[in-house]
C-alpha cells in the first residue's frame, strides 16, 4: 500500500488547514481521505496534480453520471454533504450540459457588466465603513462581522434583486450550509429554508421583473430552446448565492488579516510599489477561501503520479493544500509575500469550472481595502494572531471574527507575538 492509499480522516472544522494540507502533500499527488459520513474520496493537494484535475476532460462534476458510490445507492440520505453532488447547476453539470447551464450566468459577469458594479460597490464599502467608524472609538471593532461578511452579501443580493425582508434569512441559511459542524438535521433543515427563500425570489420577479440577475435567468429558462429548468434556476441562484458570499468575506477577512500581519508590505502598497492587486493575488494563493470543493468523479480509469484513480471515483480538490506546494512556489510557499515573481494560483479553479465571478471578488476586494485602510490608516489588530479563531467548516477558510482598533500602531499587536 503506497502513502497516498492509507485512509487520512479529515477535520470537518478545519481547524487547521495549512497543517492538514503539508500532510496531504507528504503522501503524494492523490490521498484517500474520509469525509464526514463515512464517505471514502481521494483528494488531490498538490498544485500541479490539481491543476490536471481540475482540466481533465475525464474527470467530471455530475455524481448521477460517474459516481459509482452515488449510483449503487451507497451514500447515506442524511449525508450532511450531499446537497454538493444534488444540485442542478453547471457546478455539477458536464460536457454539452454545462456549457448550457454556465452559458446565461457567464453572460451576467463579464468584465464589462463587473466594471459597471464598481460604483455600487463604492456605495454599498462606504456605507458599512460609517458603521465601522460610528462604533465606540476606546473598543474594538469586529471587521469581520461589519465589512468582510455583509459587503459580499449586500452585493450580491443586489445583483439577484433580493427584497430586503429575506436578506437576513438567505444569509442566515448560507452560514449553516457552509458549517460542517451542524449536525445533518440542521443542514438540511437550513438547506430546505434557502431553496424554498430562493423559490420565492423567483416567483417575486415573475410578477414584478427588474434588471437583476435574477430576472435575466428567469428569461432565460423562458426562451423557446427551455435554457433552464425551474430547478435548474433556483439550484444555479443556490450556486451562486453561496459562491458570491463565502468566497469574497473568507479573501477580505484573510487580506486584512495579511495586512495587518505584515506592516511592511502594506507599507509598499500605501507607498505605491505595490498594487492592491498584488495582495489579492498572493492572499488567494496563500489562504484559499474555499480550502476544499466537493466533489469531482473520474469517468475513466486516470493516473496521478504512480497513483490510480479508478472510474467511478470520487476525487476531492484541496485548494488551500496547491496555494502552499513547495514544488510549485519554492521554500517560501508558507510566506506572505507580495513581492513574488509568481503569484498563479488555482483559488478559483481551473479549466472549463473556473469561477464566473472571480472578477467581481477582486473587484469588492480591491474597493473594500483601499477603502478601509484609507478611512482608518492607523488600523491595527486587537488580539495576537494566534488568537483569531478559524471558521468551524473544512469548506471555508475565514475567521469567526476579526478584532481590531482603529487609532492603535499596526505592529503593536505584532510585538506580543
Amino acid at each position: 500500500m503506497t502513502p497516498g492509499e492509507q485512509l487520512m480522516i479529515l477535520d470537518v472544522e478545519g481547524q487547521d488547514i495549512q497543517g492538514e494540507g503539508a500532510r496531504l502533500r507528504e503522501r503524494g499527488p492523490a490521498t484517500l481521505v474520509e469525509l464526514p459520513g463515512s464517505v471514502r474520496v481521494w483528494a488531490v493537494g498538490g498544485y500541479r496534480g490539481l491543476r490536471q484535475m481540475l482540466s481533465d476532460p475525464r474527470v467530471s462534476r455530475d455524481a448521477n453520471l460517474h459516481w459509482s458510490a452515488w449510483q449503487r445507492g451507497e451514500i447515506p440520505e442524511d449525508w450532511p454533504l450531499r446537497i454538493w453532488a444534488t444540485v442542478q447547476n453547471m457546478g455539477n453539470a458536464y460536457g454539452g450540459e454545462h456549457r448550457r447551464l454556465r452559458g446565461p450566468v457567464a453572460a451576467a459577469f463579464t468584465g464589462h457588466r463587473t466594471a459597471e458594479l464598481r460604483p455600487r460597490i463604492e456605495r454599498i464599502t462606504a456605507g458599512l465603513l460609517d458603521t465601522v467608524a460610528a462604533q465606540p472609538s476606546n473598543e474594538p471593532v469586529d471587521l469581520r462581522k461589519l465589512l468582510a461578511y455583509p459587503l459580499p452579501v449586500a452585493v450580491i443580493s443586489e445583483l439577484f434583486g433580493v427584497p430586503e425582508q429575506l436578506r437576513p434569512r438567505l444569509r442566515r441559511t448560507v452560514d449553516v450550509s457552509f458549517d460542517t459542524g451542524a449536525t445533518p438535521q440542521q443542514i438540511h433543515a437550513s438547506i430546505a429554508e434557502m431553496f424554498g427563500l430562493l423559490y420565492e425570489l423567483v416567483a417575486i420577479k415573475r410578477d414584478d421583473p427588474g434588471e437583476d440577475l435574477t430576472t435575466a435567468l428567469i428569461d432565460a429558462s423562458t426562451e423557446d430552446d427551455g435554457t433552464f429548468t425551474e430547478a435548474e434556476l433556483v439550484d444555479t441562484l443556490s450556486l451562486m448565492l453561496v459562491a458570491g458570499h463565502d468566497t469574497t468575506s473568507n479573501l477580505l477577512d484573510q487580506a486584512l488579516t495579511a495586512m495587518l500581519t505584515h506592516p511592511d508590505q502594506l507599507e509598499l502598497v500605501r507607498g505605491g510599489q505595490r498594487p492592491w492587486s498584488d495582495v489579492i493575488e498572493e492572499t488567494l494563493r496563500w489562504q484559499a477561501p474555499i480550502p476544499y470543493l466537493p466533489l469531482r468523479y473520474a469517468v475513466e480509469d486516470i493516473e496521478l503520479g504512480g497513483i490510480t484513480i479508478a472510474q467511478g471515483e470520487a476525487i476531492l480538490s484541496a485548494y488551500a493544500s496547491a496555494g502552499r506546494d513547495r514544488d510549485q512556489y519554492g521554500d517560501t510557499a508558507d510566506t506572505f509575500d507580495i513581492t513574488r515573481p509568481s503569484k498563479q494560483h488555482l483559488s478559483f479553479g481551473h479549466g472549463v469550472h473556473h469561477c464566473v465571478g472571480a472578477a467581481l471578488a477582486r473587484l469588492e476586494a480591491e474597493i473594500a481595502l483601499a477603502a478601509v485602510f484609507t478611512r482608518f490608516p492607523d488600523l491595527g489588530l486587537a488580539v495576537p494572531p494566534y488568537e483569531l479563531t478559524p471558521s468551524r467548516s473544512f469548506l471555508s477558510n475565514g475567521h469567526t471574527n476579526l478584532p481590531v482598533n482603529r487609532q492603535s500602531p499596526a505592529r503593536s499587536v505584532m510585538d506580543q507575538v
